[in-house]
């Protein structure tokens, strides 16, 4: 039976309750700080307890690449840097930084160092919304792209972990969020929440979408997932996911038609002009996927490399060319445990939002062709799979989830940060 029953919620669109006289006549800031001190005292604790694993698994990172410094060797674009730090804006992080400085230039560009001319690279694969913020924040604060990058992926985490606490306390209770926004902060993947890369951002973003159809607050809903789909081509899923329970609103009447029916018809808007504006700059429709496929060899194949590189690494073969034995064993317990995850989330009965985008976030997580040891960062945003673990630890006394949740988050500077950044490819 869905906990969800014992700690009803109000949804944000129910009328207000009867309040003293006098109330309606005080000023404007002063609801407004109540408002203020209120989502403080609401999110305070959920986002304390996120920044302090984060910070934990960061201080382990910086310390495992100053024992070895081995960043010193590497490529400053492919996990090297002349300070520890700056391998926080290696691999995807440097072409975000040279979108963010330069713009697109959607062909395929032959890879530097590789004889062979069948190598490419192109920046146009990474979409415009992460770029575009690191711009603004570049222009007002005077940072170059690194730093501008790193405020709005710190920013963006802190506004995720916020959205996976709200999804998590409908569900499971204010203890249950707290303990979601701390799983997220300590999930295999969780090494580029705080790094040049547009995932944190993405995650904030569903989170949100995610919430506010949960709450009926439809506009917005839509809103949000067409911004989704200028950040990540993996808003796909957040779209269906918002059309589909829009679709659902619309047949059983329960919001009326014209909010679900404006979310539904807004929300695949982003991704849209986006890859139609790649393909306009190349004169070819298809043209962002030849990019995706072309330049870094990821397309749709029902699973076939998720299975095969399983293989490969359970019987300890390791024959695909991009193998990463560390990341990759770590991609494997996740995937041992992505079961007990899903299992745990359905019982709780979800609302289908949730269903919807977990169950196709983790779909096309395992049957794209990929490196294999990103799995864990390409199942990063399928937050819902915290939420139920997060409600079956809810009942946890404090010392106990401090206890349980100390190593991890030391570990978690090695497992989602090293194991990714040094030893693997992000």
């Amino acid at each position: 039976m869905s906990t969800a029953s014992s700690t009803p919620r109000t949804s944000g669109t129910e009328p207000a309750s009867a309040e003293p006289s006098g109330v309606g006549t005080e000023p404007a800031d002063t609801r407004r700080q109540g408002r203020f001190a209120a989502a403080v005292d609401r999110f305070a604790p959920a986002l304390g307890a996120y920044a302090v694993v984060k910070a934990t698994g960061l201080t382990v990172f910086m310390l495992l690449l100053s024992h070895t410094g081995d960043f010193l060797k590497k490529d400053p674009g492919r996990g090297g840097g002349a300070r520890p730090w700056d391998v926080l804006g290696t691999w995807d992080g440097i072409w975000y930084q040279r979108i963010a400085e330069s713009g697109y230039d959607p062909q395929l560009i032959p890879l530097h160092g590789y004889p062979l001319a069948s190598y490419y690279e192109n920046s146009a694969a990474f979409f415009p919304l992460y770029p575009w913020l690191m711009r603004l924040v570049s222009a007002v604060t005077g940072l170059g792209p690194y730093g501008a990058g790193i405020v709005v992926s710190v920013l963006a985490s802190f506004v995720a972990a916020a959205g996976i606490f709200a999804v998590a306390d409908r569900l499971g209770g204010f203890k249950a969020g707290v303990i979601a926004a701390m799983i997220w902060g300590l999930f295999p993947g969780s090494g580029v929440e705080w790094a040049v890369y547009s995932d944190s951002l993405f995650v904030a973003l569903s989170a949100w979408a995610c919430y506010c159809v949960m709450t009926h607050r439809w506009p917005a809903a839509g809103v949000l997932a067409l911004a989704a789909g200028l950040n990540r081509p993996t808003a796909a899923v957040l779209i269906a996911a918002v059309s589909i329970a829009a679709l659902v609103a619309l047949i059983r009447r329960t919001d009326g038609i014209a909010r679900p029916l404006f979310a539904m018809l807004i929300t695949p808007w982003g991704l849209l002009w986006y890859v139609a504006w790649v393909g306009y700059r190349m004169g070819d429709w298809g043209g962002y996927f030849k990019l995706q496929r072309g330049a870094w060899n990821r397309y749709f194949d029902w699973g076939a490399s998720t299975s095969q590189s399983f293989l490969d690494v359970i019987t300890g073969h390791w024959s695909f060319w991009q193998s990463n034995p560390v990341p990759d064993l770590i991609a494997v317990a996740l995937l041992i445990a992505l079961p007990g995850l899903l299992v745990l989330l359905l019982r709780v009965r979800p609302p289908l939002v949730l269903i919807v985008y977990t169950l196709l976030t983790v779909f096309t997580a395992l049957s794209s062709n990929q490196i294999f040891g990103n799995i864990s960062r390409y199942l990063l945003p399928a937050f819902p799979l915290f939420i139920g673990l997060a409600i079956a630890l809810r009942r946890l006394r404090l010392p106990t989830l401090v206890g349980l949740f100390a190593l991890p988050a030391v570990a978690s500077g090695w497992y989602a940060g090293y194991a990714l950044f040094e030893l693997g490819i992000p």
